[in-house]
């Protein structure tokens, strides 16, 4: 059987919306780590990765089903809408990647201060530091009133804008990698789709029109 028949198409589809059915699962934790945080979850960014892993998903799942029965239906919208999800994913993971730490350190500064103390409190215990950045006289007042426990065992404590920069910084990389090298797989999913689409079932009705 050469590698441009029936089967063989059947079976690359079949792999490749198993590919992006994990995918898709990565992008949805990936992007629920960083959304986790509490101060990046202001970055739309995130949820907009989060919907297209969701997407992603689904759209592999109904590939998956219409390269299994060769269902023609199935297989058309399956290629309309993946190519909508290429272009969706690739504006987001290059906006992903577009975002500087200038950005995300202006985001992170206007997250903190509409917080509540109590979630200030909370947030400065889990990643034991005290404070956001060192940059208004605010700095010092959430410093006095610190509760981590690196303040009660050395006076001195990293700010936690640091680590929450470190975090979500990772996060979009991560993000923004993973989304623009799968995005270009998509292609290959339209044209396999488009490819078996049109291919006979050798085991179907020779009379059939596909």
């Amino acid at each position: 059987m050469v590698c441009g028949g029936f089967a063989c198409s059947k079976n690359a589809l079949c792999a490749l919306n198993v590919v992006y059915m994990l995918v898709g699962l990565l992008l949805i934790g990936v992007a629920a780590w960083g959304k986790g945080l509490g101060l990046v979850s202001s970055i739309h960014i995130i949820g907009g990765v989060i919907a297209v892993g969701v997407f992603l998903l689904l759209i592999a799942v109904a590939g998956l089903v219409g390269a299994v029965n060769h269902h023609q239906v199935l297989l058309f919208f399956y290629m309309i809408i993946l190519g909508l999800v290429f272009i969706f994913q690739f504006g987001i993971s290059c906006s992903c990647l577009a975002i500087n730490r200038s950005k995300q350190t202006d985001v992170i500064n206007a997250s903190w201060w509409v917080m509540s103390n109590k979630t200030r409190d909370e947030l400065e215990r889990s990643f034991d530091c005290c404070g956001l950045f060192n940059l208004t006289t605010l700095y010092q007042q959430d410093y006095d009133f610190c509760t981590a426990i690196c303040k009660r065992q050395s006076h001195t404590c990293q700010m936690c804008g640091e680590k929450f920069l470190k975090h979500s910084d990772e996060a979009l990389k991560i993000l923004g990698g993973v989304g623009l090298f799968f995005s270009f797989t998509e292609i290959l999913g339209v044209w396999l789709a488009m490819r078996f689409r049109n291919q006979k079932d050798p085991r179907a009705n020779p009379s059939a029109f596909l």
